[in-house]
């Protein structure tokens, strides 16, 4: 039952990191990223596999950084690119 609050979790982290850059593309790329490297972790520590964690934290991450306006969540210059 502890798999529950931690999807609520990487939800929320994706959601909220989901917007570094100011393109749509850049948005999809780093939401991607955050979102792999959170359902990694915690796919290994809800006992789903890091590999099935990241697949869904990267799906979901990408998702919302290409659907969030940077003009409704702008989180400020990129390090890299753009």
């Amino acid at each position: 039952m502890k798999a529950k609050p931690m999807s609520a979790i990487l939800l929320v982290a994706c959601l909220g990191l989901a917007g570094c850059g100011h393109t749509a593309g850049a948005r999809a790329l780093s939401g991607g990223a955050i979102g792999a490297g959170a359902g990694a972790i915690l796919g290994t520590v809800t006992g789903i596999g890091p590999g099935a964690g990241a697949a869904i934290g990267g799906g979901v991450g990408a998702v919302a950084g290409a659907a969030i306006s940077s003009n409704t969540l702008n989180l400020g210059k990129p390090l890299v690119g753009e």
